[in-house]
């Protein structure tokens, strides 16, 4: 029944987290395993939030007995579903994992039902954090860091990682975004390059607006380079599968950029023969080489 729980956890995470699937094949199986199962349970999360219902007192409530498995999970060892186990057994294999980041993952979750406007940057940063982010403190006690470093040394880089994917993810999706009348980019940006409201909206695609997404494009990447010096960090079976995914996912920026910052009509996606010709260049990077 375990190994079954585990192999529903990698088809969910092949099905619903493409790139970072690919790059969980470089791990250990062990890890890979591990890391499955935390994908699968930050999905599930996902698509509890994603379900569509007639208000929000149900989601709240959901959320709530999520919290209370996540409980028992992890303080008494406690599985509500066969899904469940693997991430049981996963606690119990890597004990220096915490509830915290899945708590604040939850809370992130609450975010999204109380707010979706964001006055400031700070303000983007802590929901970056919450959705993301938590995923770099899930998964580092599983990947390990290397002997010439510590816990506390790798931390930042990995939380610069997740807050470098959600930005990624928000200049993704934008058009998306837009039809649920939600604006993930900060008020102060909008401000700043005279991007209204209503112009972001109705996806008015104008100098101001890719002015705007270069920006936003700039400050992402200076995410995906605070990521990149942690790398070194990881304990060694681990950088690849982390490089790999850092390259494949900021590639999506490039995606935008070719197709002339139009994120409102042209979804940003790489291909899988791209990222498979990536794979060499994230190895020599992992060797140490500038390229």
């Amino acid at each position: 029944m375990l190994e079954e729980a585990y192999e529903s956890c990698r088809r969910i995470t092949q099905i619903y987290a493409k790139t970072f699937y690919f790059g969980t094949k470089f791990f250990s199986d062990e890890k890979r395993k591990a890391v499955w199962a935390v994908y699968a349970w930050c999905r599930r999360l996902d698509d509890i939030v994603d379900k569509p219902r007639k208000d929000t007192t149900s989601l709240r409530d959901e959320l709530s007995q999520w919290q209370a498995r996540l409980t028992d999970i992890f303080e008494h060892g406690r599985a509500w579903d066969s899904l469940d186990l693997a991430l049981v057994d996963t606690v119990k294999n890597y004990p220096a994992l915490s509830a915290r980041p899945f708590q604040d993952m939850i809370k992130g979750m609450v975010m999204d039902l109380d707010q979706n406007r964001f006055e400031t940057f700070e303000e983007l940063y802590i929901y970056c954090y919450r959705v993301a982010g938590t995923v770099g403190l899930m998964t580092m006690p599983i990947m390990g860091v290397a002997e010439d470093s510590t816990y506390e040394e790798a931390l930042e880089p990995a939380l610069a990682l997740g807050v470098a994917l959600q930005l990624t993810n928000i200049l993704r999706d934008v058009g998306e975004d837009r039809m649920r009348q939600r604006i993930y980019l900060p008020q102060e940006d909008l401000r700043a390059f005279n991007v209204s409201e209503a112009a972001l909206l109705k996806g008015i695609k104008d100098e101001k607006y890719v002015a705007m997404t270069k920006f936003q494009i700039a400050r992402a990447r200076e995410w995906y380079e605070r990521a990149e010096s942690g790398i070194p960090k990881l304990a060694e079976d681990a950088r690849l599968p982390v490089r790999a995914s850092l390259d494949m996912y900021s590639s999506i920026l490039n995606k935008i950029e070719d197709n002339e910052y139009d994120n409102f009509n042209k979804r940003a996606y790489t291909a899988k023969w791209e990222k498979l010709l990536m794979l060499p260049r994230s190895w020599l990077r992992v060797q140490g080489y500038k390229i």
